[in-house]
C-alpha cells in the first residue's frame, strides 16, 4: 500500500492492518508464543528454541520491537524480552472489536 493511501482509512484501519503485517510471518508468532508462556526471555534462548540464526532472531525481535509489541531490558551482553502487556491489550481490543462485528455464532444468509 502506497504511503499516500493510508489517508483514505481510519486511524483504526491502518493500526490493523500495520499489526497484521508485523505480526505476518511463521518466526515471529512463534517468538510471540514463546514470550507470552513464558512471560520472559533472554535471546540466546529463542535461538535454542526456534532453531534460528541469531541474526534471523534479532531481525525479528527488531519488527515486534518497532511496534512496541515487546520490550527489552539489557542484562549484562543480553537482552530479556517480555510481551508489553500495555500493547498486547491494546492490540487485542482492536482485533476483538473487528471480530465481533460478524455474527458468526448465529444463523447468517451470507452466501
Amino acid at each position: 500500500m502506497g504511503l499516500t493511501k493510508t489517508d483514505l482509512f481510519t486511524k483504526e484501519q491502518n493500526e490493523i492492518a500495520a499489526v497484521a503485517k508485523c505480526i505476518a510471518h511463521p518466526a515471529r508468532v512463534a517468538i510471540l508464543q514463546y514470550l507470552l508462556n513464558k512471560n520472559s526471555c533472554v535471546n540466546t534462548t529463542l535461538v535454542n528454541e526456534l532453531g534460528l540464526a541469531q541474526a534471523t532472531i534479532s531481525q525479528h525481535l527488531r519488527e515486534l520491537k518497532s511496534l512496541d509489541i515487546i520490550q527489552g531490558t539489557i542484562e549484562g551482553k543480553s537482552m530479556s524480552y517480555c510481551i508489553n502487556p500495555a500493547t498486547w491489550s491494546h492490540i487485542k481490543r482492536l482485533f476483538n472489536k473487528m471480530f465481533d462485528q460478524h455474527p458468526c455464532c448465529q444463523e447468517s444468509d451470507c452466501c
